[in-house]
C-alpha cells in the first residue's frame, strides 16, 4: 500500500487503455513539421487535434519576434511580476489585449488554466454564489473550489434552469457570478449567450465568459462569442488563453470593472507564479496583430471546419450540434473508441481520444480540432481515413461513403 493507492481505480482504467498496445495519454511525436503535420513512429501524420486554430505556431514573424526577444531579454523571468518586476513586454501585451477587446483593463497569466483559477477564486469567495454550466472546463471547477464560494451548477446551455436557480437566491446575501464558455471544448457547441445575458440583467448577477476556444474563431473581428452575439456590453469579465488561436501559451482576463488592478495583489495564482518569458510574450503580441490584420485566417478556418463536419455527418457519424472548429464524433462505448482512435493513428491521423469523466454525459468521443492551415486535401484525407476505419469496424455502409464523396 502506497500513498497513491487512493488512485487505484484510475490506475486500472489507465492499464485497460495500455492493453491496446498504445498510450493515448502520452503520444510522443518524433518531430512536428508544421501546424498540420508531424512525424509519429516514422510516419507523417495529419495533426487534427492540436487546437492550433489559426495555424500560427510556425508563422515566421511570430517565430522571429520570439527569437529576438529571447536574445535580448533571456529565456525567462525566473519569478512573478510581484517579486521580479514587470518587463516592458508584459505591459505591452496587456495593453494590446485590452485594446483588442475594447476594455479598460487586462491582466495576463502564465497559462489559461491559471487565468480561470485566479480570476474565479478572486472575484467570488465565501458567502458568494458561483453559477456554473454543468459542462464547464476543469479549470473553472478548480477555480471555484479555490475561492470557496457556493457552487451552483445549472443544466448545460439552459438559461431557464439558470434563471430558476438564481430566483431561489432572492434575498440571500452575496454576489452572483454566472460562468459560461464561448465554445465548449469537447463537443464544440456554443452557449446561448443572448439568453444568458438577459438572465444576468434581470437577476443583477455578474457574467463571465471563457472565450478560450472562441477567440480568433467567432465574431466579426475574432473577439469571440460575445462579439458574435452582440452582447459584449453585458459581459463583465472575459477570460481566455493564448495557447490556441494565438499559438503560444498564457491566459488573460479583460474587464471594465472599477478597481480591477486590485486583483494583482489579491490573486494568488498571479502573485505566486513566474511570469511569461519574453519570447512567449513577443510571439503572442505578434500573433494578436495577425489575428486582427488577417480575417482570411478565420474564414479559412470555418470553411475547413464545415467541410470536416459536413463530411463526417454525411457518412453517418454522430457529430456535435453545430459546425465549429471542434468537431467531435461520439462512439458507442470506450472499447470501440479506443480501437477506432488507434486505427486512425496507425493510418496517419492524430486526434484526441476523450473519455469519461472528462466528457459531457460520460460520452466517449473522438475529438478533432481544425486549423486554418489545413489544406482541403488534408481535410479530405482525414475524411477518407475516418471512412476506411469506419468500414473496417462495421460502422459505415459503402453507400454512405459515396454520398460523402459527393460533397
Amino acid at each position: 500500500m502506497t500513498i497513491l493507492a487512493k488512485h487505484a481505480g484510475y490506475r486500472q482504467a489507465y492499464d485497460a487503455l495500455l492493453a491496446h498496445g498504445v498510450d493515448p495519454l502520452n503520444v510522443q511525436f518524433d518531430s512536428v513539421l508544421s501546424p498540420t503535420e508531424g512525424v509519429l513512429n516514422g510516419q507523417t501524420t495529419i495533426l487534427l487535434g492540436t487546437n492550433n486554430y489559426l495555424g500560427l505556431t510556425f508563422d515566421p514573424d511570430c517565430i522571429e519576434k520570439a527569437v529576438q526577444a529571447t536574445r535580448e531579454q533571456g529565456t525567462g523571468t525566473t519569478g512573478s511580476r510581484v517579486a521580479n518586476g514587470t518587463y516592458n513586454g508584459h505591459t505591452e501585451l496587456e495593453k494590446a489585449v485590452a485594446d483588442f477587446y475594447g476594455r479598460k483593463h487586462a491582466m495576463v497569466f502564465s497559462t489559461g488554466y491559471q487565468a480561470n483559477l485566479g480570476v474565479l477564486s478572486t472575484l467570488v469567495g465565501r458567502g458568494d454564489h458561483l453559477m456554473l454550466d454543468a459542462d464547464s472546463h476543469a479549470s473553472i471547477y478548480d477555480g471555484s473550489r479555490l475561492g470557496m464560494a457556493e457552487v451552483i451548477r445549472f443544466r448545460h446551455n439552459n438559461p431557464d434552469d439558470l434563471y430558476k436557480r438564481l430566483r431561489r437566491l432572492e434575498g440571500v446575501p452575496g454576489d452572483r457570478m454566472i460562468v459560461v464558455e464561448g465554445i465548449y471544448s469537447m463537443l464544440g457547441d456554443t452557449a446561448p449567450l443572448k439568453e444568458f445575458a438577459a438572465v444576468k440583467r434581470e437577476t443583477g448577477a455578474y457574467l463571465l465568459v471563457d472565450e478560450a476556444h472562441s477567440l480568433g474563431v467567432l465574431g466579426e473581428t475574432g473577439r469571440g462569442l460575445a462579439e458574435a452575439e452582440g452582447v459584449e456590453g453585458d459581459v463583465d469579465f472575459i477570460v481566455g488563453t493564448f495557447s490556441k488561436s494565438l499559438g503560444s501559451v498564457g491566459g488573460f482576463c479583460v474587464s471594465d470593472a472599477a478597481d480591477f488592478d486590485i486583483m494583482r495583489i489579491v490573486c494568488r495564482p498571479y502573485m505566486f507564479t513566474a511570469s511569461l518569458p519574453p519570447g512567449v510574450v513577443a510571439s503572442t503580441i505578434e500573433a494578436l496583430k495577425k489575428l486582427r490584420a488577417e480575417p482570411a485566417l478565420r474564414a479559412s478556418l470555418m470553411r475547413n471546419a464545415k467541410r470536416l463536419y459536413d463530411g463526417l455527418s454525411a457518412m453517418g457519424f454522430q457529430t456535435g450540434p453545430e459546425a465549429n472548429p471542434i468537431v467531435a464524433v461520439t462512439m458507442p462505448d470506450q472499447e470501440t473508441a479506443v480501437v477506432f482512435w488507434k486505427l486512425l493513428l496507425e493510418s496517419g491521423l492524430y486526434l484526441n481520444l476523450a473519455l469519461p469523466p472528462a466528457t459531457p454525459t460520460n460520452a466517449c468521443l473522438l475529438r478533432t480540432s481544425v486549423s486554418a492551415a489545413h489544406t482541403t486535401q488534408q481535410i479530405d484525407r482525414a475524411l477518407d481515413i475516418f471512412a476506411d476505419v469506419g468500414r473496417r469496424l462495421g460502422f459505415l455502409p459503402s453507400d454512405r461513403r459515396r454520398a460523402a464523396g459527393a460533397l
